[in-house]
């Protein structure tokens, strides 16, 4: 593999979809340099700073009573739905933005591994919060994201954990917490959940301020036995107990391998994610991490920002009409931001290749296309009719067509938006 092919693998896989122009400054400076570089960057990020975390005013339901008329129902309903849109369309506009495209695609990363649908939380502000959470612990040590996330008001809403009481426990964020988010499938007994459970009552959320606050009338503080240690284990301390299980770290650095590498290598022995930071170095650095080049079908998210990123498309410089169609696509394509199907997460590789996925994705592509900047379209045009195909590849950070997809393209070449609508759902885009 060229550095090149290098720094273009790293940069597919470590943000959400490079340009041409940053590879060319990666191929510059080397692969171990472009790494330090994503890992540590030396600026600001530019990109989020233009596009600042927006203010959303209280959750419109909070204000509701058993008094309130259909029709001030249907409004504060409305009204959600508008401001989870708009939350919806920003985070997008700030993937596309974003300067640090590994911390970017590292949070969304966070969100399907905690996997929160704002289809149950129903307050865009919850969701942000949770985002900012994720945003504040991801890139640092697991002990104090899962000590935030425990604590997390659209976490424990989303898991009933405002439900859960010294009287009544409920176990769903007990189990989940164990099963899904640090340990896995046997790390845990029914007796570790039943135990977690009671550590974690006295937390409940308020829907006006968007604030969880702990009750001590609701919390059992009596002693408990998780995985073969007791004490008055509380939420923090029974985080803290979980995030410093060797098991935990192993089973964190299982996801980001599967999310960012795949699954058709195993995961490298020795990657542990106790800091993800540390871990992702590791992972980007193995030798292993080579071998998956060209076997993981990017998620619909990354395929379509990715595309936005390197077409010159804004989605807060698109009409409204063009911005919705976004989210309409990503909802043909069955991934919405915000919205993840279960707890489990979004799934993964030829998941996203079915029939209908394909049609989506085909309708996307003509939208993408049309949008396409100036500077995008005049670098195929720069180029003669024959070089076109190289030259959309270079724009797409393709290392290369295969022989179906050239012969596919070549008669294209003299329409340069039919060309890009196909290079964005050839193989070699689709698939990373």
């Amino acid at each position: 593999m060229t550095d090149r092919e290098a720094v273009a693998h790293l940069l597919r896989r470590a943000t959400f979809g490079p340009t041409a122009a940053e590879v060319d400054a990666a191929e510059r400076v080397g692969p171990a340099a472009a790494l330090d570089n994503l890992l540590a960057p030396a600026r600001p990020d530019r990109g989020a700073a233009a596009t600042p975390v927006p203010t959303l005013p209280p959750d419109p339901s909070a204000a509701l009573t058993k008094e309130s008329t259909r029709e001030q129902r249907q409004k504060a309903n409305a009204e959600r739905r508008d401001q989870l849109q708009q939350l919806t369309l920003w985070w997008l506009d700030r993937m596309v933005a974003a300067e640090d495209g590994l911390t970017e695609k590292l949070l969304f990363f966070w969100h399907g591994h905690w996997a929160t649908s704002a289809q149950k939380v129903k307050s865009a502000r919850l969701m942000l919060g949770q985002l900012e959470t994720l945003r504040r612990h991801g890139r640092g040590p697991l002990g104090p994201l899962v000590a935030a996330m425990v604590r997390d008001p659209a976490l424990i809403v989303w898991l009933d954990g405002q439900k859960n009481t010294r009287k009544a426990p409920n176990e769903n964020l007990a189990r989940e917490l164990m099963e899904l988010f640090t340990l896995g499938i046997g790390g845990y007994t029914e007796a570790d959940v039943k135990a977690g459970a009671r550590a974690l009552t006295g937390w409940v959320v308020d829907r006006r301020t968007g604030v969880a606050r702990f009750e001590a009338r609701r919390h059992d503080p009596g002693a408990k036995t998780i995985l073969g240690q007791s004490d008055r284990y509380d939420a923090e301390s029974y985080a803290g107990l979980l995030a410093a299980q060797p098991r935990a770290a192993t089973f964190v650095a299982d996801r980001l391998w599967f999310r960012y590498a795949g699954a058709e290598v195993p995961t490298p022995q020795g990657l542990a994610g106790a800091d993800t930071n540390a871990t992702l170095r590791a992972l980007f650095s193995s030798p292993a991490f080579a071998q998956t080049r060209g076997t993981l079908v990017k998620q619909p998210v990354e395929w379509l920002v990715g595309a936005l990123r390197q077409l010159g498309v804004r989605p807060s410089a698109l009409p409204e009409q063009q911005r919705k169609q976004l989210v309409a696509g990503l909802n043909a394509l069955d991934q919405v931001p915000l919205r993840p199907p279960s707890v489990g997460g979004w799934p993964a590789g030829s998941a996203w290749l079915t029939t209908s996925s394909l049609q989506a994705r085909l309708r996307m592509a003509g939208m993408l296309a049309a949008a396409a900047a100036p500077a995008a379209l005049a670098r195929l045009t720069a180029a003669p009719t024959a070089g076109r195909p190289d030259a959309l590849a270079r724009l797409l950070v393709v290392d290369g067509w295969g022989t179906r997809t050239r012969a596919a393209l070549t008669p294209l070449a003299g329409e340069p938006r039919k060309l890009l609508a196909a290079g964005l759902v050839s193989p070699e885009y689709t698939v990373s």
